[in-house]
Order: structure tokens, then sequence, then C-alpha cells
């Protein structure tokens, strides 16, 4: 009887002890931490099959180390946060990429159609408004007298045509008038003298009187000791030079006169639309002190001086100024009547993504699919981009949400590249430490255990290295704790430089 429960008792520990075994495996498996996978291993397929989705799945990895794979899900040994799956029908696709229909909706995206249509570039700028230089008229005194009174004491103020501005007091024009007068009286006497007359009226227009003033002169048969200055033309005074009391030399100017009936508005084209502002073009004008008010008029002159602080070119523009509304000084919008190109490829002109060197816009695709393209933009306007080269009609764009999938392309691309190129970004010949314990020694390879590399943004695995060429060092076997030098050849993998035991048996 002891013999048999002996046996039992046995037995009953035997199957314990392989039941704690196979639990420990089980466990071991499930908790260990994924492997990172070497430099040799990327973009090799690791034929797992997402359960889920049943999608068979490259690598997994750390979005925000994109640079670092591994071979099974796990928790990122960089971020508190799971690994990501890369799987294979969007692994060789570069930058797409794919987004669920509903995530579309939650990030707002939107999408518009490549259409043909015309396209009118027209150059909307800022202008002022000016007085137009040929209705200026200046009035000068026309021989030495005295100003004795004054109707317009003030610059700015409203004149018209023929009223009068001042009242001078000419001595030389007073002899003239009475050589005239006393000419004709003795013509009339002796029936006689006409050439004398003649002469005599010669006399006061070549002193400065206007044919106005002799006229004047002759019908109130009157010596007109002060005579009256009148504008020649309606406008404004625009300097005055003229006081009560002055003396006037000949030639000095007493007013100057602007002419509001036209005006001309100087708009600032930019320097690279200046080519597309000609002569005889038409233009609207509109200012936001005659607001529904619309004034239309053609490109009399482009001057040729470019400003260097504004880089803009002056362009003259004459308009009819009915009621006198428009004043110098104003602000106004010119719009250029604009030059209409038909048959043209359009988006809309936030579906354009500008970097500096290259122009982008995000592609959608059928299954969700979203992948950057480059193109090459002609003219904008009305919110609307001529595209030259990189799309055709019918596509669909994104106008609204394509920094986030343009961002997201970036990084997929970047992490695609990193694991195709057959060598690591950087200097080749640089060498990076490490520290851990041999686990083997084959003919060509070690293995070992090591600990992170910061400098190649490792965590802790276990991988195989190149012997070096001069082989190992004494005493470097399996179970013994080392300090190494690593540096990438050129088939991708990584050889040992320098090895040896660490100090005190501790890396």
């Amino acid at each position: 009887m002891k013999t048999r429960a002996l046996a039992f008792f046995l037995a009953a520990l035997i199957a314990i002890g392989a039941a704690g075994y196979a639990g420990y495996r089980v466990g071991h498996s499930m908790t260990s931490p994924p492997v990172a996978l070497p430099a040799a291993a990327l973009g090799r397929p690791a034929h797992a099959t997402d359960t889920a989705t049943g999608r068979t799945v490259l690598y997994w990895h750390d979005p925000m180390v994109p640079g670092q794979r591994f071979d099974k899900p796990g928790k990122s040994p960089f971020m508190d946060m799971p690994l990501v799956p890369v799987y294979a029908d969007e692994g060789s696709d570069g930058g797409k990429v794919t987004i669920d229909p509903r995530i579309q909706q939650n990030l707002g995206i939107r999408i518009a159609a490549v259409t043909r249509g015309s396209l009118a570039s027209r150059i909307e700028v800022i202008g002022n408004v000016a007085y137009n230089e040929r209705e200026l008229a200046v009035v000068q005194a026309r021989a030495n007298g005295y100003v004795e009174k004054l109707y317009v004491r003030a610059t700015l103020d409203p004149v018209r045509k023929g009223q009068a501005l001042a009242e001078l007091y000419v001595p030389d024009w007073v002899a003239a008038q009475e050589d005239f007068l006393t000419a004709r009286r003795l013509a009339v006497q002796e029936s006689s003298g006409l050439d004398l007359i003649d002469a005599a009226r010669q006399r006061m227009r070549l002193a400065g009187m206007s044919d106005a003033q002799i006229r004047l002169v002759e019908t109130s048969g009157k010596v007109q000791q002060r005579l009256v200055i009148a504008a020649p033309v309606s406008g404004v005074v625009a300097e005055l030079d003229a006081r009560v009391g002055m003396t006037v030399a000949s030639g000095a100017p007493l007013f100057r006169i602007n002419g509001l009936d036209t005006v001309w508005v100087y708009a600032e084209v930019p320097e690279d639309a200046a080519a597309r502002v000609r002569p005889g073009n038409t233009v609207e004008v509109r200012t936001s002190a005659l607001p529904g008010m619309v004034f239309k008029g053609r490109v009399s002159t482009v001057l040729p001086d470019v400003n260097p602080v504004t880089r803009t070119v002056k362009a003259r523009i004459e308009l009819a100024n009915p009621g006198q509304r428009l004043v110098p000084g104003m602000f106004a919008s010119v719009d250029f009547s604009p030059e209409v190109r038909r048959d043209v490829l359009l988006v809309p002109s936030e579906a354009v993504i500008q970097t500096g060197k290259r122009s982008v816009v995000i592609v959608a695709q059928a299954d969700g699919r979203f992948v950057p393209v480059d193109i090459e933009t002609g003219g904008e306007s009305r919110g609307q981009t001529e595209i030259l080269k990189g799309l055709e009609s019918g596509q669909k764009v994104v106008v609204s949400g394509q920094f986030l999938i343009d961002s997201e392309a970036s990084l997929r691309g970047a992490s695609l590249r990193m694991g195709n190129e057959s060598k690591p970004a950087g200097n080749a010949a640089a060498t990076h430490h490490g520290s851990g314990k041999v686990e083997a020694i084959d003919k060509d390879e070690i293995t070992i255990s090591h600990g992170p590399i910061a400098s190649l943004q490792w965590g802790a695995m276990t991988m195989s290295f190149k012997l070096p060429a001069g082989g190992l060092p004494q005493g470097i076997k399996a179970g013994v704790i080392v300090d190494f030098e690593i540096r990438p050849v050129p088939d991708g993998e990584f050889e040992i430089v320098s090895i040896a035991k660490a100090s005190g048996g501790k890396p």
C-alpha cells in the first residue's frame, strides 16, 4: 500500500510541474516585449495576419519613432502607447494614406472635383485720386501793379469760370487807356486816324491787358483804373500767392487753379502684374466714400518707374468726374478688366498647399485613400487656381483637412524610405556603443542581448552582428558581459568594430 501511495504522489508532482512549466511558457510568450527588427530585416514581410481585418501585417512601429520597427504587437518602448501595425497592402505606396470614412467626417475633410472652365485673371489694386494736371491753369500778373481787392482769400476755395478773383491797379494800363481814348476822339473829330487807334490798341495789348479788358475800355469810353482778373477755368484754388495791398511784378504767379471736371487715378500695380496692364485697358473704379457708384475709364499711361519700396508700377487712369464727387487724395479700388482664358483645369485655391519650393494637392482615391501629388499652378482668380501640370479633369482633391493628411503622408513616406535604404542615414563610418550579454557565437556572427542604443534609437533586444575582420579577442564566449562598438555595412547589417569584457562583469 505504501508503495502504491508513493507512486500516486510522485505522478501528481510530475503533472503539477508539467502544468506549471507550460503555464510559464505561455505567460512568458504573452508578456515578453516585442523585439526590434535589425537593419537587414527592415522591409521584410512578417507574414503575420491581423485577425480582425484579415490583412497581412508587415511590421509594427511607434508613429512617434517611425524608423524603429518591431516583429510583433505590444507596448512601445519609447512611448506609453501600443505599437501600430503597418499592412502589406499599404506599405508599397509611399506616402499614400488610408482614412476610415467615419474619421474623415470627424476631421471635416471636404472634397472637390478638378474641372475645366474659364479663368478671368483680373487685377484688383489700390489707387488714389489726384488732380488732372492737364486742366491746370495759372493766373499771372501781366504788368507791374498793386492788388487793391481780393475776392478769393483761401486755398481750395471753389471757383467758376469767369468769376472775379482780384482787382489790380496798374499804372501802365491807365496810361495806355488814356492814349487809346485820346486817339479815338481825334479820329472822330478829323474823320481819320484809324491807324492811330490801332496803334493805341496795340500798346494796351503790349502793356498786358487782355482782349476782354480792351473791349471794356472801348465800350465804356472811360479809363478803367482798376481791372478785374477773372478765373479762366472752373475748379479749386490750389495755390494763392496774392494778398491785398501787395505789389506785384510782371510775370508773378497770383493763382493756381485746378479743374475737377476730370481727375486722374494712380493705381499701384504689382511689378509681376505690370506686363498685363497696357494703355487703353478699361477699368472700374470704386471708392468707400461713394458706395454703390462705379466710375469707368481707361488706362492713359503706365509710368516707366518702379517704386523701390513697394515694388509697384503706377498706372494713370483718367476719369470723368460728374458733380465733382471724386476729390484728390481719396483712396480707390481699381479693377482692371480681366483677361479671360477658356478651357483650363481649375481647382479651389484652398486645396493647394504651398510649401515654398513646390505646390501640392491631396488627391482622394477609392476606399478612403489619399495620396499627395505635386502640381504646377498658373493664374488664380475668384478662389480658383489654374493647374498646368499634375492633375486631370474629374479627379477629386481635398479642400479641407489636407494639412493633416499631408503631414501623415510625409511621415509615412519618410518611414518607408528609411526601411528601403540600403544604408542608414548619416555618416556610414559612424560607430555606435552598446553593452550586453553574449548569447552565442557562430562562424561569422555573434549574438548579443544588449540594452538600448540611443544613437540608433534602438530599444533592448537580442540580435546578431558580423564578427570583426580580425576575429574575437580571447575570453569572449557565451555568457560573458561585454561592451562593444558597431558600425553599419553596405548589406544593411552591422558588424563589430571592437568588443571587450565589461569591467567588473557589469556593462
